[in-house]
């Protein structure tokens, strides 16, 4: 993740250390965020949960790390903490969504809260790169429109992926190969010995 965001400015120089270092403090603020909250709830924080929150802070501060500085990267953090947590609890225990390793409640959410909060938090004060010559409104909404843009090309190839897979392979395993684990129906061997 590192040299995703740090590699995007293309050049070892001050802009791909500005980025390693927001990816790291984003990263680091979220995961304590989270452990935070999963002490409060349940008494004692998870392992799991670390690395969510972990993964939280580096979604969240990708689509960011070129622009904002130390300030923004916290902020990032923080915010991707407590939104991507709530995220998961929405989508796992209210709308009962299997999202495994709760992607679209981590990844997505994360993604579109860096996304719109750039606009806010690239600003020269808080150590960021300014937004140039656009608006804090006008590039709110490009960064909006390029979030319904890039929602609705997924839906639509997810929506063909699945319609091609329905056909080829079948979308279900049988009650009996859930029984067995998929490893041992499909390779014939287990995965884990527990």
């Amino acid at each position: 993740w590192f040299g995703f965001n740090a590699g995007s400015a293309v050049a070892a120089n001050q802009s791909a250390a500005m980025a390693l270092l927001v990816t790291h403090l984003s990263a680091s603020t979220a995961s304590l965020v989270w452990l935070v909250i999963e002490w409060k709830r349940f008494g004692k924080p998870s392992l799991v949960g670390l690395v969510t929150g972990t993964i939280a802070g580096l979604a969240t501060i990708t689509p960011a790390s070129g622009t904002v500085g130390p300030m923004g990267g916290i902020a990032l953090g923080l915010l991707g903490g407590i939104v991507c947590y709530l995220a998961v609890e929405l989508v796992k225990n209210r709308l009962r969504i299997d999202d495994s390793l709760d992607v679209m409640a981590v990844h997505g959410v994360g993604g579109i809260t860096g996304t719109l909060c750039v606009v806010f938090l690239a600003s020269p004060s808080l150590g960021g790169t300014g937004l140039g010559e656009a608006s804090i409104g006008g590039q709110f909404a490009v960064q909006a429109i390029g979030i319904g843009a890039t929602a609705l090309w997924s839906i639509l190839a997810t929506v063909v992926i699945v319609l091609v897979t329905r056909v080829v392979v079948g979308l279900r395993a049988s009650e009996q190969e859930e029984i067995e684990g998929l490893d041992y129906a499909h390779h014939g061997e287990t995965g884990y010995r527990l």
